[in-house]
C-alpha cells in the first residue's frame, strides 16, 4: 500500500490544520491506522491511532483533547483533526499502515510510512 499524507502548512499559535492520508494501491479498511510526527533532531513520535471498525482511538497525552482522529473506509483515507495548534506540535506529520486491525503505539505495529506532511506553529 502507498501513503500520501497532505494537509499540513504554516499556521499561527491557536488554529486548526486538518491532515489527510489516502491509500492507494490497497484498501486501508482492514488494518489499524497510525499519525507519527518528527521534529528536527528528534526520533518519530506516536500521535494518535484508530482501529479498522474507527470504534477505538488512541491519542499521546500531548495532543488529548485537541486532535481527533477519524477514517472513511469508502474514500480510503484517515484524517487527523489538529485545533488549538501550539508551537511543539511542529513536525513532519507521518501516517502508517498497521499490521493488524487495532495498533497503537509502537512503530513495529505498522509495515508501510507516508511521505510526511510538515506542519509549522508559529507562536
Amino acid at each position: 500500500v502507498q501513503l500520501q499524507a497532505s494537509g499540513g502548512g504554516l499556521v499561527q499559535a491557536g488554529a486548526s490544520l486538518r491532515l489527510s492520508c489516502e491509500g492507494s494501491g490497497s484498501s486501508l479498511s482492514n488494518f489499524g491506522m497510525g499519525w507519527f510526527r518528527q521534529a528536527p533532531g528528534q526520533e518519530r513520535k506516536f500521535v494518535s491511532s484508530i482501529d479498522w471498525t474507527g470504534e477505538f482511538k488512541f491519542y499521546a497525552d500531548s495532543v488529548k483533547g485537541r486532535f481527533t482522529i477519524s477514517r472513511d473506509n469508502a474514500k480510503n483515507t484517515v484524517y487527523l483533526q489538529m485545533n488549538d495548534l501550539k508551537s511543539e506540535d511542529t513536525a513532519v506529520y507521518h501516517c502508517a499502515h498497521g499490521r493488524s486491525r487495532r495498533t497503537r503505539s509502537r512503530t513495529y505495529e505498522y509495515d508501510s510510512w507516508g511521505q510526511g506532511t510538515q506542519v509549522t506553529v508559529s507562536s
